[in-house]
């Protein structure tokens, strides 16, 4: 039965406090859940490995792949492709865990149309204000103007996209951490309560 659970497909601009949410998610239930772990023709950055952070591929092998209709979605930014293996997520529901895929706006609407089965659950991560997100991404000291000015924009059109009806089965404005963490988990809580009964269940 836990290898029918819903995936998961979790989207938010950069800044919006999603990958803060996933991470409190994962250490409190850390055998509930799994990342799929994305293909990309980007270089290693320094820490990352292999299988883990990404599976590093050449643009042949990634075209390859697509050839092959190997991915649920794909894209290319700053030069290089991105996408996500319907194998990697295939593995991860076998696995008996819930699959989680974070993924940009075209991501979620290349989800939508590859009609999946069973379909996930979409749920944005909306910073309570584009201006909050500009503060919180100025903060980090990481962003020239240029690339300030591009994330504003990909924000604004991933805001301007959750306003229409059905685009997420979820919103959670994460204003404040605490109140939306507790509110990603409500979503969640019947699926981790049937993953945790099932680990049981296999260990008796």
């Amino acid at each position: 039965m836990a290898s029918l659970i819903q995936p998961v497909v979790i989207s938010g601009p950069s800044g919006s406090g999603k990958s803060t949410l996933l991470e409190r998610l994962f250490k409190e239930f850390p055998d509930c859940f799994s990342f799929s772990v994305s293909h990309t023709t980007r270089k290693p950055r320094p820490g990352e490995e292999h299988g883990k952070h990404y599976y590093y591929v050449t643009r042949e092998e990634f075209d390859q792949l697509i050839k092959d209709s190997g991915f649920l979605e794909h894209a290319e930014f700053s030069g290089n492709k991105y996408g996500t293996s319907k194998k990697s997520v295939q593995e991860i529901m076998a696995s008996g865990r819930l699959c989680f895929l974070d993924v940009e706006i075209n991501g979620v609407k290349s989800i939508k149309a590859a009609d999946m089965k069973p379909r996930p659950r979409f749920i944005f991560v909306q910073p309570p204000s584009l201006e909050a997100l500009k503060a919180r991404l100025q903060g980090r000291g990481t962003e020239t103007e240029e690339s300030l000015q591009k994330r504003l924009a990909t924000a604004q059109e991933a805001l301007d996209y959750a306003k229409q009806p059905g685009s997420y089965d979820h919103v959670i404005i994460n204003d404040d951490l605490d109140v939306a963490y507790e509110k990603l988990k409500g979503i969640l809580i019947a699926d981790i309560t049937e993953i945790q009964k099932a680990k049981l269940k296999a260990q008796k």
